[in-house]
């Protein structure tokens, strides 16, 4: 299998690798010109827009009065699912509620000194905008992501909360989608899917509302979308391809291994898979492991490509300086494949969720355990978090001050302000400070 060996033994290891990876960003066609006309061409006709490119690359013959889901179909599709499932998604739903309920931050105000009182307003934002991807050919439906998108928000008190998605040749939406929806209790659901929904939902139309926070994951007209509308509307965050970091010890089960990594390699031909150990006969094990697993998967054409390209076995001296590597590495996922994990939990600086010892496989978390599965990629697990509940929230600050607070602080404030050169600034406080 032409799965990459890599040394690291030393940071003076980390550039080349680090420069290898990061050329997954840039492996997609640049498809912003495309985008940019298709936001343009929204925001000019709206519902007419986004009409025609749904005709035109999803459903040859939707129409602006098609976007809509009608209340009855969501009701509906309870019913055109087994209830086992609708159970287990209820379940899932129950555990990811729970989780994200910890998250909540609360208003406060305080009285640091007589005269002074200072606050912090959380609050939700109206309206979510959530993009479900329909999978392929609207047949493999991103239950999860739903699940995942919409509860943090419903958590925040998000009043309204819209779904897209891109629908089925006959216009219609996968019933595992709308039942979703109708237990989480989603009313507002379009079929829509790609660039032109993510600028209905940024611009709004006579259909689809304007909304505050748009989340959710796609493909890269969808990123690219997301991606220039920073500043015109909140963006969860601009998401790369998947990615998995295993760090591994003698104890560790090379069938699990390779089966954790194949995991993430099935996502996409740009996916990263990551197996580190000191153990040179563990990672031997898992590449034949690899060999076996592979060829079984229908989707091994996908995850054959991820492995050539963007996965590797790496060896490292001890534990010690594979959790160098991880913490340099900053990956969306990932598992602490050891005997004893907890030992080493505290090393962890980067990573977008860590999954704890041998029983813990990553896809535990994307779909059941509770916490969020909408991760950050490409190292930027440096410097943010998962989608959380604070996503769909803003805060404001409250300020409260007295004439006394004035008459003692207030020629201070005067003076800051000259500093920078804006006298009218002063001028407002210095007016508090006359007598009447």
């Amino acid at each position: 299998m032409p799965l990459k060996s890599i040394p690291y033994s030393t940071p003076d290891d980390w550039p080349e690798i680090s420069s290898w990876l990061s050329r997954r960003d840039a492996a997609e066609d640049n498809v912003e010109p495309l985008v940019r006309d298709i936001l343009a061409r929204v925001r000019e006709t709206g519902d007419e827009a986004v009409a025609e490119y749904t005709r035109r690359f999803d459903c040859p013959t939707m129409s602006a009065d098609g976007l809509r889901v009608p209340q009855s179909d969501i009701a509906a599709s309870l019913g055109q699912i087994p209830a086992s499932d609708a159970d287990i998604i209820r379940e899932a739903a129950v555990n990811i509620r729970d989780f994200h309920q910890r998250q909540k931050q609360n208003s406060w105000i305080t009285t640091p000194a007589p005269g002074t009182t200072l606050g912090q307003l959380v609050l939700p934002v109206d309206r979510a905008g959530l993009y479900v991807p329909g999978g392929q050919g609207g047949e493999t439906p991103l239950i999860s992501s739903l699940l995942m998108n919409a509860i943090p928000a419903q958590v925040a008190g998000v009043q309204t909360i819209c779904v897209v998605s891109p629908p089925r040749k006959d216009g219609t939406l996968n019933p595992y989608i709308l039942a979703t929806a109708a237990i989480l209790g989603i009313e507002h659901v379009f079929a829509c899917g790609s660039a032109w929904a993510i600028a209905a939902l940024a611009y709004g139309t006579r259909t689809i509302p304007r909304v505050d926070v748009i989340a959710g994951p796609g493909n890269i007209f969808v990123t690219t979308a997301k991606r220039l509308l920073v500043g015109q509307v909140g963006i969860d965050m601009i998401a790369g391809p998947s990615e998995i970091a295993i760090l591994a010890d003698s104890s560790a089960n090379p069938a699990w291994l390779a089966a954790d990594m194949l995991s993430q390699a099935e996502h996409d031909p740009l996916a990263s898979s990551l197996l580190v150990s000191p153990d040179a006969d563990l990672l031997a094990a898992v590449r034949k492991e690899l060999e076996t697993q592979l060829p079984a998967l229908p989707r091994n054409t996908i995850a054959a490509k991820s492995l050539s390209e963007w996965s590797a076995l790496i060896h490292v001296p001890d534990l010690q300086i594979g959790m160098d590597f991880i913490n340099r590495l900053a990956p969306e996922h990932f598992e602490l494949s050891v005997a004893d994990p907890w030992a080493w939990v505290g090393s962890v600086r980067n990573a977008g969720a860590v999954f704890m010892g041998h029983s813990t496989p990553e896809p535990v978390g994307d779909y059941f355990a509770g916490p969020n599965h909408v991760l950050p990629t490409l190292s930027t697990a440096r410097f943010s978090s998962a989608l959380s509940v604070e996503t769909f929230c803003k805060k404001t600050s409250l300020i409260s001050t007295d004439l006394a607070y004035i008459g003692a602080h207030g020629a201070k404030v005067a003076r800051l302000a000259r500093l920078e050169g804006l006298e009218a600034h002063a001028r407002s406080v210095e007016q508090r400070l006359e007598k009447p």
